[in-house]
């Protein structure tokens, strides 16, 4: 034990004067190169000086220009990244206490909620007092009977859900098409186009629509990311415009931190229910048999996963019948047609649209949202086109999704471009640790098939998806340290599908290395 101890002590001895010879040498360096060998920077120049030519003085005063140009920019640089750091962090300081005031807010009005339940239900006891122990069997039930008459006889609590009751009365919804609206997938892409531009003056090329109409076959969640201006929300705008049901616009708030804000909540002091149009396009939806969009536009001005996550988890159910969201906990007799037993289900005739751009204002996406959505990049405004006249059209759900359905089974993809896909997928996970997973193998087993159903290469289809559900996820990675993996997956993509086929795959990772 002795031994051990004078063993113990000396390597600690040994073990942090090395360190504080470290950090004596790191000083030393730094104060000669800053401050002790100035002196001897001039000594050495004024000396070396005497056997100058004028070509030389010349080439002196330019190399000094560019040196103090170069340690100027540097400092000037250093100065403005430190003004962005304290910025950014005096911002993000100012965003958490507006939240945490928020919930505190939340907290105290659940609290003054509560106390008012409490009250009503001592003055409802008080109506029983009587008879043998303040016990009142006849009052209670006579009580009873009223509250019950009270809720039938009374207004609903949702006055612009039993407004689309009474507007679609006697409103026919079903959908009669003619035989030019019995039109194929490439002819819908083309018509879509050619719609867009000569009624809306929006002009959108063909690889982005495909992977639109490709993403709506494949996930009811689609994600339009990128630059503002390049028309992420003008494009699910012109489809409501296209298939003659007008999208909903829902423009998401920074305050958003639950589906309350969204849906809308039970008010229990008025008893009505606030609701909000989101809550009223999808009821509005569960009336329809066409196409229905609800944008969310500027999606990830708040944390997607609080206020969307009911409905990212009831859509991964296998069974569509049990994407049910509950609105309120009870039921009355003169409630919404469509609402049952509290609950609205979600129609599979709507497609949730999310915007989002990319600065300092808004959230990350996480990868449960993008492994959930399509996502499709909006970076560069179409070039203009001269498209003939063309007219909107009449076209059902059911006809649509047997399109979709036609499409993914009449173009399965190749056993040999699989085994490709899965060495890329052995590589990545070895290399990167991310790996494609289940729900991404299937996604990509019906969005390949629909592409090339609606004209387009299953290779192009297959390059558009892994960049935006796969590739995407290197931005979590330290790029700088791992440029010759990358190198080496570029160099995998060219030998398995042939040289510059993954464009977009190669143009995302080649922008990531130069970003490092």
């Amino acid at each position: 034990m002795v031994e051990f101890s004078r063993y113990y002590i000396e390597f600690l001895r040994t073990f942090f004067s090395n360190i504080w010879l470290f950090l004596t040498r790191l000083w030393e360096a730094f104060s000669n190169l800053l401050f002790n060998d100035i002196v001897g920077y001039f000594e050495y120049l004024i000396n070396s000086s005497n056997k100058f030519k004028p070509l030389d003085w010349i080439a002196e005063v330019v190399v000094m220009i560019i040196n103090l140009a170069f340690v100027t920019f540097v400092i000037l640089r250093a100065i403005q990244l430190f003004r962005k750091y304290i910025r950014f962090t005096r911002r993000e300081i100012e965003k958490d206490s507006l939240l945490e005031e928020i919930a505190m807010l939340n907290i105290k009005t659940a609290e003054l909620v509560d106390e008012k339940n409490k009250i009503l239900a001592m003055k409802v006891s008080n109506l029983g007092v009587g008879g043998v122990g303040g016990y009142n069997s006849e009052a209670d039930e006579e009580f009873g009977i009223k509250e019950t008459q009270k809720k039938i006889a009374t207004p609903s609590r949702f006055t612009k859900l039993i407004n689309v009751d009474e507007e679609y009365k006697t409103k026919i919804t079903s959908i009669i098409m003619e035989p030019e609206d019995m039109i194929s997938l490439p002819e819908l892409v083309h018509r879509f186009i050619s719609f867009s531009a000569s009624q809306l003056s929006l002009y959108y090329g063909e690889r982005e629509i495909r992977a639109f109409f490709a993403g709506m076959a494949t996930s009811k969640i689609l994600i339009l990311q990128g630059i503002s201006g390049t028309g992420k929300t003008s494009l699910p705008y012109a489809m409501g415009k296209f298939f003659k049901s007008d999208a909903s616009i829902i423009s998401v708030q920074p305050s958003w931190r639950d589906r309350a804000e969204m849906i809308g909540y039970l008010n229990e002091f008025t008893k009505k229910f606030n609701e909000t149009d989101f809550l009223k396009a999808l009821y509005e939806a569960t009336y329809r048999e066409d196409m229905n969009f609800i944008i969310l536009d500027e999606m990830n001005l708040a944390r997607i996963e609080y206020y969307f996550a009911e409905f990212l988890s009831i859509m991964e159910m296998p069974n569509v019948n049990e994407w049910k969201i509950d609105i309120v906990p009870d039921v009355w007799e003169n409630d919404p047609k469509n609402l049952r037993d509290g609950k609205i289900l979600v129609p599979q005739n709507l497609w949730f649209v999310g915007t989002a751009n990319r600065d300092d204002s808004t959230f990350t996406i996480t990868d449960k949202v993008y492994d959930r959505a399509i996502t499709i990049e909006m970076n560069y405004r179409a070039e203009y086109i001269d498209a003939p006249y063309t007219e909107s059209i009449d076209m059902s759900y059911d006809y649509l999704e047997h399109l979709f359905q036609e499409g993914i089974k009449a173009n399965p993809m190749d056993s040999k471009i699989m085994d490709k896909i899965l060495k890329v997928d052995d590589f990545i996970s070895r290399t990167f640790k991310i790996t494609f997973g289940n729900r991404i193998m299937k996604q990509l087993k019906d969005f390949v098939p629909a592409y090339v159903a609606c004209g387009g290469k299953d290779l192009e289809a297959i390059d558009f998806f892994l960049t935006y559900k796969i590739l995407r996820k290197f931005e979590s990675l330290n790029i700088s340290f791992l440029q010759q993996e990358i190198a080496q997956l570029i160099a995998l993509f060219n030998k398995l599908f042939g040289k510059d086929t993954f464009s977009i795959s190669i143009s995302y990772l080649t922008d990531l290395l130069k970003a490092a």
